[in-house]
């Protein structure tokens, strides 16, 4: 096995663009390459790009009615079908979506792939990580869902348990959709609460069916959470679950709308607290998943401040390059950003703070708002795996 990580990148994944007027600026991804490259973590990976997926493989997840709509509206945008969610504000269609789309889950898969067969521990894909579309349709400027298919590939090679780890400030819904009913995936969601945010889904009792009851657990985070709720309720879920599940691969969603800077969503958490999570991602992997850890993007929405420093973070992290927090941002990239964008880009890697949290193992207050969210989660779904709430 291959001591590097594999990044997965391709210019062309800049293609996936809404428009001019969307939130899903991909300069984002632009910058976010191009401040890896200022600190040199190109040099520390093995970047690699990967194929489009094609039909077969998005017949793993996805129908093939709506993979033909997706490839006609990319074709024709004005006949964009918006009974499959295209052609919506959310996910306006756009020439050359389906290649840009294909090429973002190609990546994905391509991760999985290397992991899977021992050509790496570490892959990431920060392109990827777009966790709502559903096997019919768009959603959440989500076309194709990269994490679900990079999931299901590794089904179809061998893998018999993956767990799933997103901490998007959204729930990840279409990843859950795509397991429901499959005990070989554990799904697990950190999110703010549905009933303040998109995509109003991911309640606690949302466990699963069939032979998949118990395998999604959901973490309903209240408006407002900071840090140390945040990275609270992270620890007292996600390492319990993953000592018992045992997963042969982990994937991990870092979207970086759960910052106190994004425009679309209600939490406040620091980039340090980010990195603290990529930090302990990385550990879990390496104790319960042998080091096999596939690393994605996801949302984020403050292009400038928040998403490239965040995942230039995982990047180091997967690298085993970790970018000192104190660093200062080369001003190569803040020369960039200023000729991309018009701003001034942020300083240093870090927000200045220091997180810290309270284990769970301590004890819990019940008329904390944060503690009853992480007792819900716990009482719906711990018992439903032989766990102790």
């Amino acid at each position: 096995m291959s001591g590097r990580a594999q990044l997965m990148w391709d210019d062309a994944v800049t293609g996936y663009d809404f428009g001019d007027t969307h939130p899903m600026d991909p300069v984002r991804l632009a910058l976010t390459m191009g401040l890896v490259r200022a600190f040199g973590l190109d040099t520390a990976v093995d970047l690699r790009s990967a194929k489009p997926v094609g039909d077969s493989t998005l017949r793993l997840v996805h129908r093939q009615d709506y993979v033909a709509a997706v490839r006609a509206a990319s074709a024709d945008p004005r006949s964009a079908d918006q009974s499959y969610g295209l052609g919506t504000v959310d996910d306006p269609a756009f020439a050359g979506m389906h290649e840009a789309s294909a090429l973002i889950a190609g990546l994905s898969v391509g991760a999985a792939e290397a992991v899977w067969r021992g050509e790496t521990e570490h892959a990431v894909n920060f392109t990827g990580g777009l966790h709502h579309a559903m096997p019919g349709s768009a959603a959440g400027f989500c076309v194709y869902n990269d994490p679900a298919l990079a999931i299901a590939r590794l089904l179809e090679l061998g893998a018999e348990r993956v767990a799933y780890v997103d901490v998007d400030v959204h729930h990840g819904d279409g990843v859950q959709a795509a397991f429901w009913e499959d005990p070989r995936v554990l799904t697990i969601s950190l999110h703010e609460h549905p009933r303040t945010l998109f995509p109003q889904t991911g309640w606690p009792e949302e466990t699963g069916s069939g032979a998949g009851e118990g395998a999604a657990v959901n973490v309903a985070l209240p408006a407002g959470t900071g840090d140390a709720g945040w990275l609270r309720a992270f620890h007292a879920v996600v390492p319990e679950l993953l000592a018992d599940f045992r997963p042969q691969v982990l994937v991990t969603q870092h979207g970086a709308d759960t910052h106190f800077e994004d425009p679309l969503a209600h939490l406040a958490v620091s980039l340090d607290a980010q990195r603290s999570v990529m930090e302990s991602c990385h550990e879990l992997a390496h104790r319960h998943a042998d080091g096999r850890w596939v690393a994605l993007g996801g949302g984020g929405y403050a292009v400038v401040d928040v998403v490239p420093r965040s995942w230039t973070h995982l990047v180091g992290i997967a690298a085993h390059a970790p970018v000192d927090p104190e660093s200062v941002v080369p001003p190569s990239w803040r020369d960039l950003v200023y000729a991309r964008t018009r701003q001034l880009g942020p300083g240093r890697m870090t927000d200045g703070r220091t997180p810290a949290w309270q284990a769970w193992e301590d004890g819990y207050d019940p008329a904390d708002r944060l503690d009853q969210a992480v007792l819900a989660s716990r009482k719906a779904a711990f018992p439903l795996r032989g766990l102790l709430t």
